[in-house]
């Protein structure tokens, strides 16, 4: 498995939809970074939140996911209360090849405030907006930009297309849009 560079990821990119909208070169301008990188891409984390809420004291149940356990944000900057998560979404959409794997790593600006992003594995075949979770493991309020980096996706071709992607199985998440919450 090789990871891929950013020739090959603006190629998927901009000749086969890979990701949009695409940015072709790290923007960094008084802002935490996104667009292509070296071996990856940098996507920016949309105005949509989703802060999670014990007001109602409802179990978390990733079997039976409770709605009321967020209040929705739509904000250039969400605030995280301590210790504590949110969960937001990519401004990109992305379609992932058949012979292609992408893992997620957070940001360091973010890592180095105790902000911690995590994101599941997109699968080959899989596309739809990135559901984003910021955890916040500080004892103070933590600051999430949006329309700025969040995370950085790495693509690792398979040495073949597999057998059974995410869509031909009808994954629960494909095509995805917005802040998708947990489903069975």
């Amino acid at each position: 498995m090789a990871i891929l560079s950013d020739r090959w990821i603006r190629d998927a990119a901009l000749n086969q939809g890979m990701i949009e909208p695409f940015v072709e070169a790290q923007r960094r301008d008084g802002c935490i970074s996104y667009g292509l990188s070296s071996y990856g891409y940098d996507a920016r984390v949309a105005p949509e939140f989703k802060i999670f809420t014990n007001v109602d004291s409802t179990i978390v149940d990733p079997k039976d996911f409770d709605p009321k356990n967020f209040v929705d944000r739509e904000t250039d900057v969400c605030i995280i209360p301590p210790n504590s998560f949110a969960l937001a979404r990519t401004v990109e959409y992305f379609r992932i090849p058949r012979d292609v794997l992408v893992i997620c790593l957070g940001k360091s600006t973010y890592a180095r405030c105790g902000i911690i992003v995590n994101v599941t594995p997109l699968e080959p075949g899989w596309e739809g907006h990135v559901t984003l979770e910021f955890s916040n493991t500080t004892p103070l309020p933590a600051k999430i930009y949006a329309n700025e980096g969040a995370c950085q996706f790495l693509f690792l071709q398979g040495n073949e297309p597999c057998e059974t992607s995410y869509a031909d199985r009808a994954g629960k998440y494909m095509g995805q849009k917005g802040v998708t919450l947990p489903k069975l």
